[in-house]
């Protein structure tokens, strides 16, 4: 899954790069010697839709490079007038660059010599007049559109097939990246079906986002409707119909990453985007079956109340980014990086857009997307990969819990096993030991009397286990009181220093006076004591025993450090196992008891080693 977001990202990433630097036609081009720009031409607006004799007087003189005049209100056509170039080339051709209109016509001496004629509302046209023979002639060109959205700029004259192709290929990066997207969204589609269900919802938003973006970058091309004007009322219907799939898809996308917001706000903007997807599917099934009729009423409820979602949502996630972000949250963080880009740079259309009147065509939004989407792909990613961090995780936990319960299991039939065994065994083996004592001092034979003497050692031997079978199985602390750890460590430290010396060893001790905490003394010292033996029985020579301890926040922290023999990683996770020891003759219960006294004083104990290079026990406590 992570491979295949990569990808989607370096398809994105490489089809923006490819469709920016992809040849387009500028007017350095235009300026070449095969291609003349028409600097100036005449307009006379008016509302003679029907009319196709242009007028004597009134015309209105445009330069390039000034500011359109403003027309009259209610303006439905225009006529303009274009002195063309004197040249003798049969196979010329003037490049209207954008022409807002819905019928197009194109006279020479009252002949037609070009006519485009739509069933639809999509206005913008981009096309290029053919002009054959010697050429020393007015132009005139009709434009009419019942929507009130009229204008015309950019002409370029020169070879028609030269003119032809740039302009086709000046509109085929839309097309490209709008196939890019489709084919993302195609193959996201197709990866849904290996998704965990709690993934899917976001993942199938995400792809209609990507989808509705790539139908609407193809069918607002100008190119479509150039190559293929007769299908021209097909691609503005679906260019409607991705609007409405995008709209409510991108806040379903919202809500799956971010939640239903404060007041749940961002659910409400859901349930609007999905009430006006209901409505203009309606309308637009109403103007398609009514020839549209009333297309007027349909774009104008549309067009209001789109606007008043965008404009409302954006506040309201502008705001919720906002607000995740300065909690330092990942996803809020990308996802304001490209929204934040996203609308800069759609509010600068729509700015563009109103401020010519609306003889404008939205270009730069289209990039906005790109960030966007890319920001939504990086954030969708970082969810997959999280949650299965998360069940990575959660599996590992599970896995030591069962083992904890399992160990907690055997731990308490032992100990009820160690009860009732040790109150059974003990009061024989004191009756036993006090007569083989009578034995020994009634005894006449040295022989004798080692032999009673080794018996007795034995049978105290046995007391001890004993002893530490109850220590276990019953570790509740009888008398609680304050311990000053540094005074329980001197006291341990008197009784195992010489035994450490014997073996060749050193121990040191560095627990400053101020630590305290709540246990039983003498728990506190059997536990430790255990500890350290084991320490001193895996030294080696000139081995050396650290323990020092100090406070954190609100605990007390020992730590026992030897370099002895150590253990391996097999050998440290039996530690604390019923009658597991590296010992010859241990049976694993100090450990045990150990880990039990820890426990009930609410510590926690943690053992760290490397065969041959020793272990490293720390121990630690809530602080008094």
């Amino acid at each position: 899954m992570k491979a295949i977001l990569k990808y989607t990202i370096f398809i994105l990433l490489s089809i923006a790069v490819i469709t920016s630097i992809s040849p387009t036609i500028t007017f350095a081009n235009e300026e070449s010697a095969s291609k003349i720009r028409i600097t100036e031409w005449q307009l006379h607006p008016g509302n003679d839709e029907d009319n196709q004799i242009p007028p004597a007087d009134g015309w209105i003189t445009v330069r390039e490079n000034e500011k359109e005049p403003v027309l009259p209100k209610g303006t439905s056509s225009m006529w303009v007038k274009i002195q063309l170039p004197a040249k003798s080339d049969s196979h010329s051709g003037l490049l209207v660059n954008k022409a807002y209109a819905q019928n197009v016509y194109a006279y020479i001496d009252g002949k037609l010599v070009y006519e485009s004629i739509r069933d639809h509302y999509y206005d913008v046209n981009k096309f290029v007049i053919p002009l054959d023979g010697p050429i020393n002639e007015t132009l005139y060109i009709h434009l009419v559109n019942e929507t009130g959205n009229i204008g015309i700029k950019g002409f370029v004259f020169g070879e028609y097939t030269s003119l032809y192709r740039n302009m086709l290929l000046n509109d085929l990066p839309d097309i490209i990246l709008g196939a890019a997207f489709i084919f993302v969204a195609a193959i996201m589609f197709f990866c849904m079906i290996f998704l965990k269900k709690v993934h899917v919802s976001g993942w199938k938003s995400l792809s209609l986002i990507i989808l509705s973006l790539g139908c609407l970058l193809i069918l607002y091309s100008p190119f479509l409707y150039s190559v293929y004007e007769e299908y021209g009322f097909f691609f503005a219907t679906g260019t409607d119909l991705s609007i409405n799939v995008l709209f409510p898809a991108l806040f379903f996308f919202l809500e799956t990453i971010f939640g239903r917001g404060k007041f749940a706000l961002v659910r409400i903007i859901k349930y609007y985007a999905l009430s006006l997807i209901t409505l203009s599917t309606i309308g637009l099934g109403i103007n398609i079956v009514t020839d549209n009729a009333y297309y007027s009423i349909y774009y104008l409820l549309t067009t209001t109340l789109f606007a008043i979602g965008v404009i409302g949502g954006g506040i309201i996630f502008v705001g919720l980014l906002v607000v995740h972000s300065l909690k330092k949250q990942k996803d809020a963080i990308i996802v304001s990086i490209g929204f934040g880009i996203f609308i800069l740079l759609a509010v600068f259309d729509m700015f563009q857009y109103y401020a010519a009147s609306r003889n404008y065509e939205f270009i730069y939004w289209k990039w906005g997307i790109v960030c966007f989407i890319l920001s939504l792909v990086i954030t969708l990613g970082r969810q997959i990969v999280l949650s299965f961090e998360k069940v990575v995780t959660y599996s590992k936990q599970l896995e030591i819990f069962n083992n904890e319960l399992q160990r907690s299991e055997k731990m308490d039939m032992i100990s009820q096993l160690a009860a009732s065994v040790a109150h059974e065994v003990r009061n024989p083996l004191q009756v036993t030991r006090g007569f083989l004592q009578l034995l020994e001092e009634k005894s006449i034979s040295n022989k004798e009397k080692n032999y009673m003497l080794l018996a007795i050692n034995e049978l105290d031997r046995a007391s001890e286990i004993i002893t530490d079978f109850l220590t276990f199985a019953k570790p509740q602390l009888e008398h609680v009181t304050l311990l000053n750890i540094a005074n329980e460590f001197k006291h341990i430290g008197s009784i195992l220093i010489p035994l450490v010396n014997l073996q060749g060893g050193q121990l040191r001790l560095d627990i400053p006076d101020h630590l305290q905490i709540q246990g039983n003394s003498s728990k506190f010292k059997q536990a430790f004591i255990n500890m350290i033996k084991n320490s001193i029985e895996a030294l080696e020579g000139n081995g050396e025993i650290e323990i020092k301890g100090y406070r954190d926040d609100h605990k007390v922290v020992v730590h026992i450090k030897d370099n002895g023999i150590g253990m391996t990683e097999t050998e440290l996770a039996k530690l604390g196992e019923p009658y597991y020891s590296n010992k010859t003759k241990g049976t694993g219960l100090g450990l045990m008891v150990t880990f039990s006294i820890i426990e009930v004083m609410q510590g926690d104990i943690v053992f760290k080693s490397r065969k041959g290079i020793g272990t490293e026990v720390i121990i630690t406590f809530p602080a008094a």
